[in-house]
């Protein structure tokens, strides 16, 4: 029952205009009748709701929600001190924290996976395939989660989502630090390690596909940092592992036990405190403008709980607003959001694009750049180090500078078909990084010398971090602003499918070399 339609039934109309009406119509209904105006002429009761005032209540809130809305200012306002650009570069670091830091720890695992000791008090080798297995438990979960996010994300608020991911990651990297300390057999210890990724990997799709969703909202540009933030966080976790090599000179267990756990606190630290920034966000004027800026869906939302007469009247309310002048800033046509289907019909190439992106990566990196040694093995201190500096902190610092790169040009455009083009062509660094000085390679090694693999390395992680960059940021582009939220869930499942296949391809390539 709308509120113009409540009101006008009690008015007491000029005399004469019904005259065969009698004045009993205009008396106060007792409790035990029901108001007059649930009937209509013809004997059949109208639409009603059971509760008048519930329903007053949520006219009014709408009302008032579109005012707010119709108040914000046309032109957002000026990032102050860059805030908002710096909170979300940091988020973007938050997120990528969990996979680098078991990703670089790989020589820490491999070397508490060592040796199994059997029964009889024999060492027996066996081999766990931690990488392979490492990046494929990985991928699973963050596959599952983000394709359950892309769902679920219209009914479970993107703060409680985000909060409730840091706070488990948080946790489980406290768990890793605690097990440094303690013994345990190398079965037990791999048993327990897969379940840790495995489930810290779940919270890091639930949170990368919300932040994606989020930073959808924003202009284009804020999609890149959160993209170089990403990047940033390989570098870090590649720098707190030379570090930790570094300061493990000598062999001694206490030495070794000190640095990794020093490594696996650095993480619990930083995911701390990029929880703070996001805690932060909402309170700056500039993110507020383009977090309500998507508030007229919300009361499009609400909306269609109200019955016809409500929506009626609600939308007599807002024509004699716009009458008097009152609504200057309509909402995006006053349309609903679109389907799952129909944002995906607009983004599909995009979304392939960043899926072949990632899975050319994931397939030789790093299971099959980690077995890569150098030409200088007498030399002990670069042999030592030469993994962590060529392979990780390479490719970390040039996918870091390609994914800011687009932040200065962005080529191809997202309408030129070179851009799917220079996205496929990457499948050629999987035999080129093949046939470097693989140790044990069956294949021929054409590229023996560490120049060469780090001039490979840096091509291919140049391109990895500026064409999923570009994947990123084109997507929003390509929709309504009231769908960026869910084209940037779309495109975070599609990145991590990428990741999947990636981490599948590995099994097959590392017993082709």
């Amino acid at each position: 029952m709308g509120i113009h339609s409540f009101g006008s039934a009690h008015q007491e109309e000029p005399a004469g205009s019904r005259p065969t009406q009698s004045k009993q119509c205009y008396r106060k209904p007792s409790k035990n009748h029901a108001p007059p105006e649930a009937h209509s002429t013809t004997g059949r009761p109208k639409e009603r709701h059971e509760d008048p005032v519930q329903t007053l209540r949520l006219l009014l809130t709408l009302e008032q929600a579109r005012d707010r809305s119709n108040r914000m200012p046309m032109s957002p306002p000026a990032d102050r001190g860059q805030a908002v650009g710096l909170i979300i570069f940091v988020l973007g670091l938050g997120t990528l924290l969990p996979w680098n830091f078991f990703l670089t720890a790989s020589e820490y695992f491999n070397q508490r996976l060592k040796s199994n000791i059997t029964s009889n008090g024999s060492s027996a080798a066996k081999d766990y395939n931690y990488d392979s297995w490492m990046a494929l438990l990985s991928q699973l979960p963050l596959l599952l989660f983000t394709l359950l996010n892309s769902f679920l994300h219209h009914w479970v608020r993107p703060r409680l989502r985000v909060v409730f991911s840091f706070v488990l990651i948080f946790l489980l990297f406290s768990l890793n630090a605690a097990l440094v300390r303690v013994p345990m057999q190398p079965d037990t210890f791999f048993s327990v390690t897969m379940a840790t990724i495995w489930f810290i990997n779940m919270a890091s799709a639930v949170l990368q596909s919300s932040l994606f969703g989020v930073v959808g909202r924003f202009p284009p540009r804020y999609s890149t940092l959160f993209m170089s933030g990403q990047g940033l966080a390989g570098l870090f976790a590649a720098l707190a592992m030379l570090f930790s090599i570094l300061h493990s000179s000598s062999e001694a267990d206490a030495d070794r036990s000190s640095a990794a756990l020093g490594y696996f606190i650095t993480p619990c630290v930083a995911t701390l405190g990029t929880l703070l920034c996001f805690l932060l966000l909402p309170h700056l004027e500039f993110a507020r403008f383009f977090l309500n800026k998507h508030q007229s869906q919300s009361v499009e939302a609400t909306l269609e709980l109200c019955g016809p007469t409500d929506k009626q009247a609600l939308e007599n309310g807002s024509k004699h607003q716009e009458a008097n002048g009152k609504l200057s800033n309509e909402p995006e046509g006053g349309q609903e959001r679109s389907s799952v289907l129909q944002v995906f019909k607009k983004i599909w190439l995009m979304a392939m694009c960043v899926t072949c992106v990632f899975a050319v990566t994931l397939s030789v990196f790093p299971v099959i750049t980690l077995r890569v040694r150098t030409v200088y093995q007498d030399n002990p201190v670069w042999d030592k180090v030469f993994t962590c500096v060529c392979c990780f902190i390479v490719f970390n610092a040039f996918d870091l500078a390609g994914r800011g790169a687009p932040s200065l040009v962005q080529w191809p455009s997202k309408e030129s078909p070179l851009f799917p083009v220079s996205v496929f062509s990457r499948l050629v660094f999987i035999p080129l990084l093949m046939m470097c000085n693989v140790e044990n390679s069956n294949l021929t090694i054409l590229f023996s010398h560490d120049c060469a693999f780090v001039t490979i390395m840096a091509l291919f992680s140049f391109t990895n971090g500026y064409l999923a960059t570009l994947c990123m940021s084109y997507a929003p582009q390509l929709v309504r602003s009231k769908d960026c939220e869910t084209a940037g869930t779309l495109m975070s499942f599609f990145l991590v499918l990428g990741l999947a296949l990636g981490a599948s391809l590995s099994f097959l390539l590392v017993k082709l070399v």
